[in-house]
C-alpha cells in the first residue's frame, strides 16, 4: 500500500514536469562561459525550443549546429528579428553590446531577457524602459538573479513583518581586471539591498583600496552598511548579509543558508542571558542541503537561476509567475549607481 502511494506520487510528478510544454519559439544570443554554466542547463531542464543562437563568429557558428542538433546557429541578430515566430530572446553577449542589442529587440516588440548589465547608464536604462511601453514589447526582463533566490525571496517576506534596526552586507572576492567591477560586480550587493530596504540615499562613500570600498546607506525605513571588496579571494569569495530587527538577526550566507537568531528577552530590563546560562538559539529558514542531489539542493537552483529562467518563459507563454527583475524595478538600482562616487 506504501509502495503504490510513493510509485504514484512519483508517476505524477513525472508527468506533471512532461507536461508542461512551450507553445513559442525562442532565441538565444551569446555563447560565453555564464551561458553554457547557468542558462543553457536550466533551458534544457524546461524544454524550451531554441530555434536560433546567435554569436559573432562564423566558425563558432559552425561548431553550435553540431553541438545542438535542430538549433540553427547564425551571425545575424535580423534574422532573429525578422521571425515572427520567436517570441522570447535571451541575451548574453558582451556588457558592452547588451544595450544595442536590447533597443533593436525591444523595437520590433519581441519579450526579452537580458542578462545584467543590460545598459552603461541610467539615461540607457530610461530609454529601453520608453521603448519597452513604446512598441509593446510583453516582457522586458534583466537578469539579476539574486532576487530569485528562494533564501532572498523568504528574507524579504519576513522583512515586511519586521521592525528593522540595520543591516551589514560583505561582497568580497578577488581581482577583475577582465571587466568594469561596478556594473558587473557590485551591481549585486547594490541591487539586492534595494530589492530588500527600497530606494537609498548614500550617507557615506569610502575608497579604501584599489575597487575597494565602504558605504553607508539610508533607506525608508533602515540604515545600512556595504563593504565591497576586490582586494580579497575567488577561492573563498564572501557574500553575507546581517539584518538587525526588534525582534531578532537574520543570516543570509552565499545565498545558500539564511538563519534567525531571536532576540534574548529581558526582566526589567535586564538581559536574561547575564542572569542565568543560556544556549543560543538560531532557527534555519532555509539551507542548501549538499548531500541529496535533487532540484532544490542545486546551486544553480539556489543562486536564483532557475527561478529567474522560468519567470520568464512562463511570462512568455502566458503562465502567472512573478517578475521581480522587469526592467523598470531596477531603475532605483542604477539611480544609486549613477549616484555612486564609485562610478567616477
Amino acid at each position: 500500500m506504501i509502495q503504490e502511494i510513493i510509485n504514484r506520487h512519483k508517476r505524477m510528478r513525472t508527468e506533471n514536469y512532461l507536461r508542461q510544454m512551450c507553445q513559442h519559439q525562442y532565441a538565444f544570443v551569446g555563447m560565453g562561459q555564464h551561458s553554457l554554466t547557468n542558462l543553457y542547463p536550466v533551458l534544457h531542464y524546461l524544454g524550451v525550443p531554441l530555434k536560433y543562437i546567435c554569436v559573432t563568429s562564423e566558425r563558432k557558428a559552425q561548431l553550435i549546429e553540431r553541438k545542438f542538433p535542430g538549433v540553427k546557429a547564425t551571425t545575424s541578430l535580423d534574422t532573429i528579428l525578422k521571425d515572427e515566430t520567436v517570441k522570447g530572446i535571451f541575451v548574453s553577449a558582451s556588457p558592452s553590446s547588451h544595450f544595442s542589442i536590447a533597443s533593436q529587440i525591444l523595437r520590433c516588440g519581441k519579450s526579452l531577457f537580458i542578462e545584467k548589465p543590460p545598459c552603461q547608464t541610467l539615461e540607457e536604462l530610461d530609454l529601453l524602459i520608453d521603448l519597452q511601453q513604446l512598441y509593446g514589447s510583453p516582457v522586458a526582463m534583466v537578469g539579476l538573479q539574486k532576487r530569485y533566490a528562494p533564501a532572498v525571496q523568504l528574507l524579504k517576506k519576513r522583512l515586511g513583518k519586521s521592525h528593522l534596526v540595520s543591516y551589514d552586507l560583505h561582497y568580497l572576492t578577488g581581482a577583475y581586471p577582465e571587466g568594469d567591477v561596478l556594473l558587473d560586480l557590485y551591481i549585486h550587493p547594490l541591487d539586492l539591498v534595494c530589492f530588500l530596504f527600497g530606494k537609498p540615499d548614500i550617507l557615506v562613500c569610502r575608497k579604501v583600496a584599489k575597487d575597494s570600498y565602504l558605504l553607508m546607506l539610508q533607506h525608508p525605513h533602515v540604515v545600512g552598511t556595504l563593504e565591497l571588496s576586490t582586494s580579497c579571494t575567488w577561492i573563498a569569495a564572501e557574500e553575507t548579509l546581517k539584518v538587525c530587527t526588534k525582534s531578532g538577526i537574520y543570516h543570509l550566507s552565499q545565498m545558500e543558508e539564511l538563519t534567525f537568531s531571536p532576540t534574548s528577552s529581558t526582566a526589567f530590563g535586564i538581559p536574561v542571558e547575564k542572569l542565568h546560562t543560556h544556549h543560543e538559539t538560531k532557527e534555519i529558514l532555509c539551507q542548501r542541503n549538499n548531500f541529496t542531489p535533487i532540484l532544490a539542493n542545486n546551486q544553480i537552483y539556489s543562486q536564483g537561476y532557475f527561478n529567474e529562467t522560468e519567470a520568464f518563459v512562463n511570462a512568455v507563454e502566458g503562465r502567472n509567475h512573478a517578475i521581480t527583475t522587469d526592467i523598470k524595478t531596477i531603475r532605483e538600482t542604477y539611480q544609486l549607481i549613477s549616484e555612486n562616487p564609485m562610478a567616477h
